[in-house]
């Protein structure tokens, strides 16, 4: 194998390299898009709870009118 036929291959490697790293950072930066669209639906759940929590609690807990 020549120098040039390895230097080529080298280049191709690197290329096909290159595009690999460019597909696998896509990709994470997609994974933490829905990794923070999901914590601030967590958050807004944990927050709702919360609310429904704080609400039921302050119903007082006397027995219904007709006992």
């Amino acid at each position: 194998m020549s120098l040039e036929q390895k230097i080529a291959e080298l280049e191709m490697r690197q290329a096909f390299q290159d595009d690999t790293v460019q597909a696998l950072n896509d990709v994470l930066v997609e994974q933490q898009r829905l990794i923070a669209n999901m914590q601030r639906q967590l958050e807004l759940l944990a927050q709702r709870q919360s609310d429904l929590h704080t609400q039921f609690d302050e119903t007082p807990n006397d027995p219904p009118p007709h006992y």
